[in-house]
């Protein structure tokens, strides 16, 4: 993406900074609408494009540019939306969100940096953007997802949402509202986060030691993992179900993979394992827990959307 940075008269452009600081709001708002970290940069990128191929006098038009950016994005994300459908129908196995680590920075296109990189660039992760979240909401229809999104997350007005999406503000009411309803029929009782942190612990711990009947005493009997390899790498077709299928999956995976080795991570913002050989993760563990009892995992091994976890240190 060219991204002009001065005037015809070698001058900075006083409005890049402007422009460019929308960068973060761009990047949370089509992670949340996508759940792909590599289809939110491809959008940013196409937003940003589509703003310098307006000429100058069209830009300066634009009385909020903040507000053309996340219009253009949104709408961008609608369309990728309405075809997930069908890209998802030839996805070999299950699909998961693609997993982000804590504190990555994207920084110049690429993931890793120091610390000194711009805070614009920082990827929020918070209580919206967690796994089991990102999961309900790609079960929502694309408009009930955006104004959701829209209205919920980041508090536009349903007038806001309706000159977005293309619907009156009553509609876009309703469809916040029916998806509202889709994110509290799938929540579970928040665990505190120490315990959530101490349980993730132990099932590190009983897995790598391939102790079942620890690995069934940590899942709730109706406990579900499922795994997203994308058909490139070995990964359950379907979800396996039920806590003593689930240990007895895992002790397995332990026998077939001796040098892996076990990592306490942060993952979308809630405690998670990261397994490693030789230091290069191959599967991120996302854990949904209620009480002291795990009921979901999901475990990302597909290695196009492992590559933050890959590039960040």
């Amino acid at each position: 993406m060219t991204e002009p940075s001065t005037s015809e008269h070698g001058r900075t452009d006083p409005s890049l900074s402007a422009i460019m600081s929308e960068r973060q709001q761009l990047i949370n708002l089509t992670y949340r609408l996508l759940g792909s970290l590599t289809e939110a940069e491809d959008v940013v990128q196409e937003t940003y494009t589509r703003w310098y191929a307006m000429s100058p006098q069209q830009r300066e038009a634009v009385e909020t540019p903040g507000a053309w950016l996340t219009t253009v994005a949104s709408r961008v994300c609608l369309d990728l939306l309405g075809s997930a459908r069908a890209r998802r129908e030839r996805y070999v196995g299950e699909w998961v969100p693609e997993p982000l680590p804590d504190g990555a920075q994207w920084v110049s296109g690429r993931w890793g940096g120091t610390a000194a990189a711009d805070p614009a660039d920082r990827v929020t992760l918070d209580e919206s953007i967690n796994m089991a979240f990102l999961v309900v909401l790609d079960l929502m229809t694309p408009a009930e997802r955006v104004a959701f999104i829209l209205h919920d997350v980041f508090r536009y007005s349903f007038a806001e949402v309706a000159a977005i999406v293309g619907r009156t503000p009553a509609a876009c009411r309703q469809l916040a509202s029916s998806a509202r309803r889709r994110i509290r029929a799938s929540q579970s009782a928040a665990a505190p986060a120490a315990l959530r942190a101490d349980t993730v612990r132990a099932f590190k711990q009983a897995w790598a030691a391939k102790d079942i009947d620890a690995l069934i005493g940590l899942l709730a009997p109706d406990a579900t993992a499922t795994g997203d390899g994308g058909g490139l790498v070995p990964a359950a077709l379907h979800p396996v179900e039920g806590a003593e299928q689930i240990a007895r999956f895992f002790a397995g995976r332990m026998d077939s993979a001796p040098d892996v080795t076990l990592v306490e991570s942060t993952v979308n913002g809630q405690p998670g394992l990261v397994a490693q050989v030789d230091g290069v993760s191959v599967s991120v563990l996302a854990f949904d827990i209620e009480g002291d009892r795990i009921k979901r995992i999901w475990a990302v091994l597909n290695p196009d959307k492992l590559r933050p976890w890959r590039t960040a240190g």
